[in-house]
């Protein structure tokens, strides 16, 4: 998968909760339902089962009537699937709460984009969004190493979690006071000792970091004094992860309580690297909209659009916080069509011959700009909210921005300047 499906999957993602988090029963009617990769189905369709019949004790008859009702659209569902995907199945279903006392069916179907850990059903007046939550946060992968002469350990750093690859005990020996030739001798025993030790680190960071190598940010190696400048200067690790690595820091312990304490401080390092690359993003457009004749910057939505469909953008920032979906109404009775920006909360009535008009479809914008981009082989990359650079695109730009690949002729492309590549809002 590449990095812009990977980006759009995320934000779709992204979009399901938001929707979810808004949605209210009227009771403890809404069924959250976690199923791990490894649960199989006829278990969970037993475990539906008896909580189907305990469900049917519920004293209010309307709330009884609703529950039973999901578990039921849930039991129908799971007939499709002879076992959960890889990542496994997350329901959503009940009466959501509408407009007046009125209440609708809602069921949505997630496969998440990490594995769910562990089994839940939860029947409450929200949907529970815990545990998809965490997936959502930034999944960044980093190597990591501390040593010492005793001991070193080898490990990931995948989003939140540290997981270890390997950890070695040296039997590079303690160094002794006897003095003379026999002193001498035994420093060099040492020194072979130490090499053999560092080498079979090497290798050990070698095999795990050279698969992934790709996907790694940076690499990080830590430990007390002078060994790791050592280990990482000599030739223990090949040179594309020698490439890859941030920085060195001086931390006290060598076993997974050290990696723990390296990861702590190159939070930091972390952190600047992803500012300073969307800085890099950023700054290539504001150079281009900063010259004379507009460069080859673009801003606006019309713009953007239409220099996508001309297949000339090279690259698209997107904000993060970016939300722009148009819903498109019809009127049964005229044929009239209305396009919003926000769902309305009440009827829409036809401008034309005033019949209640209907939802007709709806376009989320950040999507339509990913197809676009994916068929004209422009790079999309999605800007953080947090950062000055995602709050400057976001404020000034409209929440997205791009660099072209040429100049359009003039007239070409909608909504910007006929002399310039520049648009206006």
């Amino acid at each position: 998968m590449s990095t812009d499906d990977l980006q759009l999957r995320r934000y779709e993602f992204k979009r399901a909760l938001q929707e979810l988090e808004q949605l209210r029963g009227r009771g403890t009617e809404l069924i959250s339902l976690y199923i791990p990769p490894d649960k199989q189905i006829p278990d969970v369709v037993q475990y539906l089962r008896e909580e189907y019949s305990t469900s049917s004790n519920i004293k209010s008859k309307s709330t009884r009537k609703n529950v039973l009702a999901a578990i039921e659209s849930i039991m129908s569902r799971l007939r499709g699937y002879r076992f959960p995907p890889e990542t496994g199945l997350v329901f959503f279903v009940g009466h959501i709460a509408t407009r007046g006392d009125q209440t609708e069916m809602y069921a949505k179907i997630i496969e998440p984009p990490e594995p769910i850990q562990t089994f839940m059903y939860q029947c409450d007046s929200t949907f529970h969004l815990e545990q998809l939550k965490l997936q959502i946060a930034t999944k960044e992968s980093y190597g990591l190493i501390v040593i010492d002469r005793k001991e070193a350990t080898i490990g990931f750093l995948n989003g939140t979690n540290i997981s270890v690859v390997a950890n070695e005990q040296s039997l590079v020996p303690s160094k002794h006071h006897q003095g003379g030739q026999s002193s001498r001798r035994y420093e060099r025993l040492i020194e072979i000792a130490a090499h053999e030790f560092f080498k079979k680190v090497g290798e050990i960071a070698n095999n795990a970091f050279i698969p992934v190598i790709k996907d790694l940010k940076a690499v990080f190696i830590g430990g007390p004094g002078a060994t790791k400048e050592y280990f990482f200067e000599k030739d223990y690790l090949r040179n594309e992860i020698k490439f890859k690595v941030k920085d060195l820091l001086d931390i006290g312990y060598t076993d997974e309580t050290g990696l723990r304490e390296l990861v702590e401080k190159a939070s930091e390092t972390m952190k600047e690297m992803q500012v300073a690359r969307e800085r890099d993003l950023i700054n290539r457009f504001l150079l281009e909209i900063k010259k004379p004749d507009g460069g080859l910057g673009i801003y606006g939505e019309v713009p953007i659009k239409s220099a996508l469909e001309l297949k000339a953008v090279d690259l698209l920032l997107l904000s993060e916080s970016l939300e722009r979906v148009k819903y498109a109404y019809k009127c049964p009775n005229c044929g009239n069509m209305q396009e919003l920006l926000t769902k309305p909360t009440e009827d829409v009535i036809c401008k034309s011959c005033g019949n209640i008009m209907s939802l007709d479809h709806e376009e989320d914008m950040v999507e339509m700009m990913f197809r676009l981009a994916e068929a004209g082989g422009a790079r999309v990359e999605m800007i953080s909210a947090d950062s000055e650079e995602g709050k400057l695109l976001q404020k000034a730009f409209g929440g997205m921005a791009a660099v072209l690949r040429y100049v359009p002729k003039p007239g070409q492309i909608a909504g910007a300047d006929s002399g310039s590549a520049i648009s206006q809002n």
